[in-house]
């Protein structure tokens, strides 16, 4: 409790210091208000411009601060540009640590020293993240490769700064009635959970596996090769990646590389990542995203830092498939249907209101390149409808929601009149005839296939017994006639499902067999 109330002191002397107060006051309250604040605290230096002071204040609170602040750094739309430019320093300029105790930390892990392990070892880190720092090298056999170094002491500031916010989220829906239908705890405790996910190293270097295998053909997406025998819970070492960062416009153009198709080709992988692997990198803000001009992968994206990634299970992803293709069809009947089928709104929403209030806050979007959106008014809108819809928030896709803020602020940086409606559409729809269409099917039976392989010489015998049971007195009485006609049409076509099994190649017959079950067992 001590550690939790000097950190929140430490958050109110930060924002004093360097004048957030003053900066909230200016936008928000009347100018009497501004000029009270800055009587009150006369002594501060406020000279330096707003956007510096609030990158300044979120270095110094932390790692949890500087990701919020990478966050924003992306959304121009609701920023600033004088905030917006300045937070967007955040992404690689965080103060590293002191590279002694970066070598420290990987004798320690590793069980040698750097130049034992390493041809060479950069001491001067390349980059610095608030959770980690890179670092450098060349392996033994030639190969150049990154070295990623946890930070000293991270989970105990984490610990403190996460403490902080489940006591906020507590009060937030103790106080706030909109804080229990927005699920404030839950939403808390979700990125407790990927923040500590983070500080395993270990973790992110099996995403990044993952991730790699996933896009193993893809001519879209770069992911580093991860050396195993050379990785930690709180170090590892991958393949050296060479690229343009994606924030560098200029140097894109100036290689050639065409950023409208680059704009799309973002769009594409992150659908692909959703709704095909529902795993998905949940942290790409510019700072994590390269862009190859090497002649064999020109123009490809190559991604970095895999600590937060994001996973959807199947119902998650049939629901969102078929919101976002609705949406994109502009069938706000079948958005309203798929929230109340998904128990996303109560049961009793009347459909065609909840579809009137959707239509009044999507359709003026249509139709418009990004840079005419306002996406910080829609999102209003949008807070405004579910609040009166009690519509819940659902804390298993805060990621998600996090993602989608990033690869639309990508979006705008590349190519500003990206219609991101009509991009996205043709591949949900492909997508979609993937999963219910006849390949779906096939793909289905793919899986399957090995597990009916088993159960199917078993069906009779297993019917047999299920009906047997059922007639001997276990079953209703008012359906022990039908029960006993069912078993004698049952034993009579033992012998033909067996047939049909051992020359019907399996698959045929399965189907038959599976289909045959289902329609006996609905009387059981």
């Amino acid at each position: 409790m001590l550690l939790r109330s000097l950190r929140l002191f430490k958050i109110i002397r930060v924002a004093v210091l360097y004048g957030l107060d003053e900066i909230v006051a200016a936008e928000f309250a009347p100018p009497r208000i501004a000029r009270l604040i800055n009587a009150i605290f006369f002594w501060r230096d406020l000279s330096a411009p707003r956007g510096e002071r609030l990158r300044r204040a979120l270095e110094d609170l932390g790692p949890i601060f500087i990701k919020f602040g990478q966050v924003l750094s992306t959304r121009r739309d609701l920023m600033p540009p004088d905030i917006a430019n300045e937070l967007t320093r955040l992404q690689d300029r965080v103060p590293p640590f002191d590279s002694e105790l970066a070598v420290q930390q990987i004798e320690k892990s590793l069980g040698a020293h750097p130049d034992q392990l390493f041809s060479s070892f950069e001491r001067t880190p390349v980059a610095s993240a608030s959770i980690a720092q890179v670092h450098f090298a060349t392996l033994k056999d030639g190969k150049e490769v990154a070295v990623k170094v946890l930070r000293p002491g991270m989970r105990a500031i984490i610990d403190h700064d996460i403490g902080l916010m489940h006591v906020a989220a507590d009060w937030l829906e103790r106080l706030w009635e909109d804080g229990r239908r927005l699920k404030a705890k839950e939403v808390v405790a979700e990125f407790d959970k990927y923040l500590h996910d983070e500080l395993d190293l270990m973790r992110e270097a099996a995403n990044a596996s993952q991730l790699r295998r996933n896009f193993a053909d893809s001519t879209l997406l770069m992911v580093p090769e991860m050396h195993w025998d050379y990785c930690s819970s709180s170090v590892i070492v991958m393949e050296r990646m060479h690229g343009i960062p994606i924030s560098q416009t200029e140097r894109l153009r100036e290689e050639g590389v065409d950023l409208s198709k680059l704009s799309r080709d973002g769009v594409e992988i992150f659908f692909t990542q959703v709704f095909r692997d529902g795993f998905f990198h949940a942290d790409m803000h510019p700072g994590n995203i390269l862009v190859s001009v090497a002649p064999e992968t020109f123009g490809r994206y190559i991604a970095l830092d895999f600590g937060i990634v994001g996973t959807l299970n199947d119902f998650d992803k049939d629901y969102l498939s078929q919101n976002f293709l609705a949406f994109f069809r502009r069938d706000y009947k079948r958005v309203a249907e798929a929230h109340i089928e998904s128990g996303w709104a109560p049961k009793d929403t009347r459909v065609d209101e909840l579809e009137a209030a959707v239509r009044a806050c999507c359709e003026p979007i249509f139709d418009r390149p990004l840079k005419d959106i306002s996406f910080g008014q829609v999102l209003l809108r949008l807070f405004q409808t579910s609040r009166r819809f009690n519509v819940e928030v659902q804390p298993q896709l805060v990621l998600l929601q996090k993602t989608l803020l990033n690869v639309e602020g990508l979006g705008r940086q590349l190519d500003p009149d990206l219609d991101l409606w009509k991009t996205a559409k043709p591949y949900l729809e492909r997508w979609m005839s993937e999963q219910i269409g006849w390949r779906g099917f096939v793909e289905q039976l793919k899986v399957e296939v090995p597990r009916y392989s088993r159960l199917l010489p078993q069906l009779p015998r297993l019917a047999h017994q299920a009906l047997t049971k059922y007639t001997e007195g276990e079953g209703q009485p008012q359906n022990t006639e039908l029960m006993k006609k069912l078993l004698a049409e049952q034993r009579r076509t033992n012998m033909l499902l067996g047939v049909i099994v051992y020359f019907g190649g399996g698959l045929i017959g399965g189907i038959i067999v599976v289909q045959l079950l289902m329609h006996v067992l609905r009387f059981y």
